[in-house]
């Protein structure tokens, strides 16, 4: 297990794309002692874009018809209308969270694998980025993300570190009640949990709203 005890929310509220980026950003800054687990929906269609991406690049990839919002974390671009979607704010005083990059993404996707061939849904963990130089997460995959038994990219995720800990936000190529039982292969001890920090959430979603936000360039 990778946590002593885990504090598990089921958003169960449909949210757009920049009240979902607030929330997670507000879950990593507000996380205390317990690492969080968020797993959410979508209110419409959303395409996210990681905090280095290109809004034109995925303009191009998936047209005009989707709303896009860009993360705090890095990772690729990530189409969130047909997947589910989970987010980890883990505390600074985790072991977990003194590891390398590398290392916390793939413990945390192994588990995502456990979790998912328990349901039935084969897949394995990567070795190496792929050659493909696709700006689209699930066309790319990376070392550590998961692939189905065909080879398709099934899971990928993008992290932040900050003073608080490590935001990670997690995609998985599957329907709704895939990640139903993960909780299980994070901690033995977990607990419901559900914030009421509307007004703060509100408050932090206009820059995540904004076009100096979604436009911006590095």
């Amino acid at each position: 297990m990778l946590f002593q005890n885990l504090k598990v929310w089921r958003d169960e509220v449909p949210r757009s794309g920049p009240e979902n980026m607030a929330v997670d950003q507000w879950l990593i800054e507000n996380v205390g002692e317990t690492p969080v687990l968020r797993i959410y929906r979508w209110e419409g269609d959303w395409v996210s874009l990681g905090y280095f991406q290109s809004l034109a690049e995925a303009r191009k990839l998936f047209g005009d018809t989707p709303n896009y919002v860009r993360r705090w974390t890095g990772g690729g671009i990530v189409d969130h209308r047909t997947d589910s979607t989970y987010t980890l704010a883990i505390p600074r005083g985790e072991e977990l969270a003194t590891t390398r990059g590398s290392e916390s993404y793939c413990a945390i996707h192994r588990q995502i694998a456990q979790c998912l061939g328990e349901g039935g849904i084969a897949c394995q963990l990567t070795e190496v980025d792929s050659p493909n130089d696709s700006a689209a997460c699930f066309e790319n995959p990376v070392a550590f993300d998961l692939l189905d038994g065909d080879g398709a990219k099934l899971a990928g995720a993008g992290q932040r570190r900050t003073r608080w800990g490590i935001l990670h936000q997690g995609s998985v190529a599957a329907a709704a009640g895939a990640l139903d039982v993960f909780p299980s292969f994070l901690s033995n001890q977990s607990e419901a949990y559900m914030p009421d920090e509307t007004a703060r959430w509100r408050e932090m979603a206009v820059k995540y709203r904004g076009n100096d936000w979604l436009s911006r360039t590095l």
